[in-house]
């Protein structure tokens, strides 16, 4: 049996097709959920908008504290001033 190359899978741009819709289904859960959170606590429309733009954000944790350790060179170009 012969293959043509229409039967060749590219397996990895349907791995990166994989990955863009699994994202893509993680943004709208996410933003859906906070639609929802909004809508539940009568939030007015500039609340409601504000609720679901940041729903991509991550609270803070209980360790992260002003003065504690860093963790992430916030920039990188500045000299270290500790």
């Amino acid at each position: 049996m012969m293959t043509s190359q229409n039967d060749i899978i590219n397996f990895r741009a349907l791995e990166v097709e994989l990955q863009a819709a699994v994202e893509s289904e993680r943004k709208y859960q996410r933003e859906n959920d906070a639609k929802l959170r909004a809508v539940h606590q009568g939030a007015p429309y500039d609340q409601f908008r504000n609720m679901v733009l940041t729903s991509h954000l991550k609270p803070l944790e209980k360790q992260d504290k002003v003065g504690g350790a860093r963790k992430q060179p916030w920039n990188t170009v500045a000299p270290n001033n500790q």
